[in-house]
């Protein structure tokens, strides 16, 4: 067996790697690209991961490496060991430093780090602690869980790299969307002559974040902690904090990004779907919507019983109601109305639910259900897509909801201003109609495909649950 990279190479692909995501930030900031600078992180982050994860392990983020290093700790999976972890994070800050001072001398400007406008210490701590927490969260679930340690996935960069798009447009509106310790330091630390002071706030709130993502991941996946019984499959438990952390992330990201007026709202959200999705799928299914659930249920395709697809829908409906609370906290109050946009009739509002709901569960049936037509690395993409699609296409006309969790929550907080929650149960109805019209239909076209999982490699679950 040819011998692993040394530690050598492995410190240098770690600089490289933080350089460019580093480098990458200042340069989309002070070059002033605010639709697509989510997305071009987004993408230096991905590509890194692909080129130098196989070198380093590419965490590229003190926080990472916090977190692989206290889920080893746990005798839980990770490999990293308090050593490894402190040269890995002196050699990020060091790369977060240079490229800071790089860009700056590129551009001949800085920027400061610190709140937007209107917001205080605790909606910027609140952003970066739950967003570096998604960021680490994903990358245990999808390139540090043990069954990855033998045969690694396709997409685990994808979902790793498009949290900053889930993060950047709607967190990043409120604290600049750092998630990362290198990125705080760094832009605090070239920036200087401004002020400096708030890279450590941001620090202590991303490390906070990523001792919660390993707390999560234990939770989610406890054979991973269990030597006696490493492949113990999830039990119902660890299904529902799934549904729960999933919706939770996506009506937080939906409500970040309304709030906040984001140029690219409907990719945010569909990147927050996705990468929950790739995270949890072979968890609880990853259905994160009372919507897919009925849809699979009445489908007959999984192994899924009513009366575990009831208590799915109630841990759906908590995540969504206090991730809008959430939103809302940071936004000191502020929230949004359910309802026909201006100009709309709640006929219109019918059908745009109805249609583009049933596009995002018979998608889930087809790519992620359905045995022979499923796609085993392409499947998250596909379906958060469907966020893309709906989002975009009937946003002016309902708002995109999509998902009754979604539609309750956004009522939920709308009432602490006024707003009536019956709205949600309108939406909820034409939602549920058209994942009951996805069932239907994918009984027509995938009558004789029916499978007997609900997701790609999904594991098998004891007492039938």
């Amino acid at each position: 067996m040819a011998p692993g990279p040394t530690m050598t190479a492995k410190l240098v692909a770690e600089f490289l790697g933080t350089f460019l995501l580093v480098f990458t930030i200042g340069c989309n900031v002070l070059g002033k690209t605010p639709v697509w600078a989510g997305v071009s992180i987004a993408c230096v982050l991905m590509v890194s991961i692909y080129g130098l994860g196989g070198i380093s392990g590419a965490n590229f983020n003190p926080a990472v490496s916090v977190c692989l290093a206290i889920t080893n700790s746990m005798n839980g999976p990770g490999g990293m060991d308090w050593k490894t972890c402190s040269m890995y994070c002196v050699v990020q800050i060091f790369a977060g430093i240079v490229a800071a001072f790089t860009y700056t001398m590129l551009y001949w400007n800085a920027f400061n780090l610190g709140p937007a406008k209107g917001f205080g210490w605790k909606s910027v701590g609140i952003c970066e602690m739950l967003y570096t927490f998604m960021l680490c969260f994903v990358i245990l679930n999808v390139a540090v869980a043990r069954k990855y340690s033998e045969k690694s996935n396709e997409w685990y960069g994808l979902a790793i790299g498009f949290v900053i798009v889930a993060g950047a447009y709607g967190a990043g509106v409120v604290s600049g969307g750092c998630f990362n310790p290198a990125v705080a330091i760094g832009i605090d630390t070239s920036s200087t002559g401004f002020g400096f002071g708030w890279c450590i706030f941001y620090t202590a709130c991303e490390l906070v974040g990523a001792a919660m993502a390993a707390v999560a991941f234990k939770m989610v996946r406890p054979g991973d902690f269990d030597d006696s019984n490493p492949e113990a499959a999830a039990g119902l438990s660890s299904r529902l904090v799934s549904e729960f952390l999933g919706t939770y992330m996506l009506v937080l990201t939906v409500g970040l990004n309304v709030l906040g007026n984001s140029p690219a709202g409907a990719l945010s959200i569909a990147a927050s779907l996705m990468c929950m999705i790739y995270a949890l799928g072979d968890i609880s299914g990853a259905h994160f919507n009372p919507a897919v659930t009925l849809a699979v249920v009445v489908s007959g395709m999984g192994t899924l019983r009513p009366d575990i697809a009831g208590l799915y829908i109630l841990m759906q409906l908590a995540g969504g109601i206090l991730a809008a609370f959430t939103y809302s906290l940071i936004y000191l109050g502020n929230s949004f109305p359910l309802g026909p946009m201006p100009g709309h009739t709640w006929l219109q509002v019918a059908c745009a639910e109805a249609i583009f709901t049933f596009v995002l569960c018979y998608i889930v049936l087809a790519t992620a259900v359905c045995s022979e037509t499923k796609s085993e690395s392409m499947f998250g993409l596909a379906i958060g897509s469907c966020v893309t699609v709906g989002g975009f296409a009937i946003g002016s006309i309902s708002g995109g909801s999509l998902n009754p969790a979604v539609s309750a929550g956004i009522a939920a907080a709308q009432t602490l201003n006024g707003g009536m929650f019956y709205k949600a149960l309108i939406y909820s109805s034409f939602e549920l109609t058209g994942g009951l019209a996805a069932a239907g239909l994918v009984q027509l076209t995938h009558a004789n495909k029916k499978a007997p999982r609900e997701f790609p490699s999904a594991r098998d679950f004891p007492n039938g649950v």
